[in-house]
């Protein structure tokens, strides 16, 4: 597990440049999101969703919400209704996750059975710095154990996984993260909106 501190744009720039080089290779990164920290892996490579569900210790029916650059992006990915567009405007980038049905773009395996897809546009410049270097989504979820509270330092984060045999492969550490609300999640049908956090 190799942690690497962000302190300067020199840093940020190499962090980048490693934690990129461990997606492609099938690992599990650990990164600042707008809200808490959050593990991201490569959603193409069934290998890394694997071993992100094994790490978090969460059921395999769970499914998953992603992370893309743009909304072009995302729409290569879901179906968005008018409805669904207009709050992707008004809320993106930031701490939204729309809930859309999914396209067959995206791999079957990944939310298996489950017809929808929840897709978030973050306001990090590090989170889309991931996403626009990986050129394709990454898994967004709380970089916590299943059922444990999130975590907003790296300090937090070992005392989690302290005993846990499974680790992270990278830590991008980016010091003590304020503590903010989780996103909001609304699922979008058409033009009816249900929401779900």
């Amino acid at each position: 597990m190799e942690i690497y501190s962000i302190s300067s744009e020199a840093d940020y720039n190499e962090a980048l440049k490693r934690a990129l080089n461990v997606l492609r290779s099938g690992g599990v990164v650990v990164h600042p999101t707008d809200t808490c920290y959050g593990f991201a892996v490569d959603i193409f490579q069934k290998n890394a969703l694997k071993r992100l569900y094994e790490l978090k210790k969460m059921p395999l029916d769970k499914p998953v919400s992603i992370m893309v650059a743009s909304l072009e992006q995302a729409k290569y990915y879901g179906s968005f209704s008018q409805k669904a567009l207009e709050l992707a405007q008004k809320g993106w980038p930031g701490a939204l996750t729309l809930v859309v049905p999914r396209k067959d773009t995206l791999p079957r395996y990944f939310n298996k059975n489950v017809e929808t897809i929840g897709f978030r546009i973050p306001a990090s410049s590090l989170c889309l710095a991931l996403v626009n270097g990986l050129k394709r989504p990454l898994t967004t979820t709380s970089a916590n154990l299943s059922g444990l509270p999130p975590v907003y330092s790296v300090d937090d984060l070992a005392r989690q996984f302290e005993q846990e045999e499974l680790k992270p492969d990278f830590i991008l550490d980016a010091g003590e993260l304020k503590k903010n609300f989780p996103s909001r999640i609304f699922e979008v049908r058409d033009n009816d909106v249900f929401p779900i956090r």
